[in-house]
């Protein structure tokens, strides 16, 4: 598929809100319910690593990063969203762009992006797992959704190129510490 990856633009809004929306009437891809705005969405959402794959000049998957915490030391953490419209998903397209999503997060200076997933998006946990993300854990009744409380797979993907330094902690100590 001739794909191209570029960066997000509030033009492609309406675009990526409907491909939001159909992510959305799976029943298996958010908490949320309906679409925010463009307004609610930029301002929850990093301005860097907002990403859009175009085919034939159509947007046809999108991928973005929210912070996890405004504390300084979270500051390289962040949250991944993908959605693939209905009529792309299961050619590739949801892998190469949540790879140039992880590229992106590193220039940014993001050592962790983490994911919370319905266990019934499998394919969403698989392509998590087929991108260097590891389950952590699984959050039980966590929230509710429709009126059915449900449950989270937390993912996680540490960088092997951010955050990789030393730490004064991170040495061993003197025999028998650390």
């Amino acid at each position: 598929m001739d794909l191209v990856i570029d960066t997000m633009q509030p033009a492609d809004w309406d675009q990526v809100r409907a491909i939001y929306l159909e992510g959305l009437a799976t029943g298996h891809a958010s908490f949320e319910i309906e679409a925010p705005s463009w307004e609610r969405w930029e301002a929850s959402h990093y301005p860097h690593s907002r990403l859009v794959a175009r085919h034939d000049g159509r947007i046809i998957a999108w991928a973005a990063l929210a912070p996890t915490s405004p504390r300084p030391c979270y500051a390289g953490v962040a949250e991944a969203s993908l959605y693939v419209a209905a009529a792309a998903r299961g050619r590739g397209v949801g892998k190469r762009l949540l790879q140039a999503l992880i590229e992106s997060s590193e220039r940014h200076g993001i050592w962790t992006l983490v994911g919370g997933t319905f266990p019934e998006n499998t394919a969403s946990v698989q392509l998590q797992l087929d991108c260097g993300f590891r389950i952590v854990g699984q959050r039980e009744r966590i929230g509710q959704h429709h009126g059915m409380w449900r449950d989270t797979i937390i993912t996680e993907r540490r960088s092997s190129i951010v955050g990789v330094e030393d730490s004064p902690n991170d040495r061993p100590g003197p025999a028998g510490v650390g």
